[in-house]
């Protein structure tokens, strides 16, 4: 059980599946809690805003916009910041480059208002139970202040240092990680399948020795059963890849590894798989193996 805690008015920007499932949990323990989002879908207890800047008003704004794109069209080409209430901490889950979030941290001192980067690890299924990974970079005054509304959502808090750019650094790493661990499955399947080896038992064999994590037990099931329903879409993993190289670009550091998961995954969208579920990297890999 969440353990009771003092309530806020909370904004959200950005109502797609993960921001539907967090809005409700936050719901569930008593905060007030609006919406603005492109498309007006209701939610239960969530009240709908017009524009961004009447999110800017509450005491915590909780942005999970899909990418860098969309926070720039949303929150920057319209003076967003300088409208804000006095003393809002705007709350970054979405999924960005490290570059757009050090621009945001220049951006919210400029207009005065306090930034904190919180993007998640967990899938939306998770996000309905409320045991998201939320991963938090930004001043302990500010992180400590929105700490309990974080904890409604959450399993676990992990404090990644006071520059949000670290937060939003470890998520890319992460995600990247995520794919290579797929990558790898796949390689090993095409191994051991072409010498008899079914593929449910050679996952056993690793799920219960080597490799038990989470993204293990679940992506090893949808390459195992060949079933890649969408649960995070191969075109957004594509996109998380794409800054992670940027990340490495900058940085002019090589990573073979994330390069050529990257490629995978990008040939694996443009044969029309971009809607599936990213795991299906996996089967791009094991068909072309074969052919």
């Amino acid at each position: 059980m969440k353990e009771e805690v003092e309530t806020m008015d909370i904004a959200i920007i950005g109502l797609g599946a993960m921001g539907r499932a967090i809005a409700a949990n936050l719901v569930k323990v008593g905060h007030r809690v609006s919406a603005w989002n492109r498309s007006n879908s209701p939610v239960e207890g969530v009240t709908l805003l017009e524009t961004p800047v009447e999110a800017m008003q509450a005491e915590m704004v909780l942005t999970l916009l899909s990418d860098d794109d969309a926070i720039r069209q949303v929150l920057l080409s319209g003076d967003v910041f300088k409208k804000a209430r006095q003393g809002v901490v705007h709350v970054v889950s979405s999924t960005i480059s490290v570059a757009l979030s050090r621009e945001l941290v220049a951006l919210h001192r400029a207009a005065g208002i306090h930034y904190v980067a919180a993007p998640v690890l967990g899938r939306p299924d998770v996000a309905a139970k409320g045991e998201l990974n939320v991963l938090v970079a930004g001043l302990p005054a500010t992180t400590k202040k929105i700490t309990p509304a974080l904890a409604a959502i959450s399993k676990r808090i992990w404090p990644m240092g006071e520059e949000p750019p670290m937060a939003h650094a470890a998520k890319i790493a992460c995600n990247m990680m995520i794919t290579m661990a797929i990558e790898a499955m796949a390689e090993a399947v095409v191994l051991t399948e072409a010498n008899g080896l079914a593929r449910d038992r050679f996952f056993e064999l690793i799920l219960n020795t080597l490799f038990g994590s989470r993204s293990y037990q679940l992506y090893s099931e949808n390459i195992s059963n060949n079933r890649y329903q969408p649960g995070f879409k191969a075109s957004l993993g594509l996109k998380d890849l794409r800054l992670a190289q940027a990340a490495a670009d900058e940085l002019d550091s090589q990573l073979p590894m994330l390069s050529a998961v990257r490629q995978q995954m990008q040939a694996a969208v443009e044969n029309g798989n971009g809607n599936k579920d990213w795991s299906v990297i996996a089967d791009h890999t094991i068909r072309s193996a074969k052919s």
